[in-house]
């Protein structure tokens, strides 16, 4: 589950995020004293839950749940409230309730029990991002690859959707316009072994397909983007902004393809 928290009162803020962690753990849980911070971060991941103060400087908590509602309509708003008389003007918006400071375990598992949209839980070991730069999360946490072409190989496989790739055409599209020798099938090796280990460590090894000679991905095991994009998901499709894998030349064409659908 993935937990938006808006607060402009940095004491306020950890309290609020203190008392999701008690009633909540597990869950993924971001938390930003702007709005302007919130928006620029669920423009590019899907927020379940949205606790939001409702009297903050510039935008208003009203007024930030609208726009979160806009970029995706499923998300659920609970405003945080130092005035009970705030209270009333929260239902102009459609939110799930209400909490009044300080936050407490208790009150958020009773506004967590009045949720309007249920939230899809997930058995994905890894959540892939296409849109922009490629990044790959386990839980809230980025990935860190020791090679840059061990990332590039993932994102490449993720970009195949599930289908085989051999060693030759990795060595292909990953060492570009050098012809297939010993010293390029050894340095894809290594760099298989070095993706192979940052997803183990990550619990998440069988995302991966090994048969002889070719790889693939377990599209079941990852939460994409670029997936639910093509499957017209509506946050995905907020999420795109005209760029897809833009640190990898290779991923051009897809960008424009999904420039196209636009049309």
């Amino acid at each position: 589950m993935n937990i938006l928290v808006v607060d402009d009162e940095h004491l306020a803020l950890k309290n609020i995020e203190r008392a999701i962690r008690g009633a909540l753990p597990g869950c993924a849980i971001f938390c930003f004293d702007a709005p302007s911070g919130a928006l620029a971060h669920a423009e590019k991941n899907r927020v379940d839950v949205a606790f939001l103060d409702i009297v903050m400087c510039g935008m208003s908590g009203l007024e930030l749940a609208k726009c979160l509602k806009e970029i995706c309509a499923q998300t659920n708003i609970i405003f945080i409230t130092g005035h009970s008389e705030y209270a009333i003007d929260s239902y102009s918006v459609p939110a799930c309730g209400y909490i009044m400071k300080p936050a407490s375990v208790h009150a958020v598992l009773r506004a967590m029990d009045h949720l309007r949209n249920p939230v899809i839980t997930t058995d994905k070991k890894l959540r892939v991002q296409c849109f922009g730069n490629f990044d790959v999360f386990a839980g809230a946490a980025p990935l860190h690859f020791p090679r840059s072409k061990a990332k590039e190989l993932l994102a490449f496989l993720i970009h195949k959707r599930g289908a085989s790739c051999t060693t030759r055409e990795l060595i292909a599209v990953l060492f570009e316009d050098k012809e297939e020798n010993d010293s390029l099938r050894k340095q894809i090796q290594t760099n298989i072994s070095v993706m192979m280990k940052v997803l183990k460590d990550a619990d998440a090894k069988d995302v991966i397909i090994k048969r002889f000679n070719s790889l693939s991905v377990d599209t079941a095991k990852v939460d994409c983007d670029y997936y639910r994009f093509l499957q017209w998901d509506m946050a995905a499709v907020n999420m795109y902004s005209g760029e897809y894998m833009s640190n990898y030349s290779w991923a051009e064409f897809t960008a424009g393809h999904l420039d196209r659908m636009f049309i």
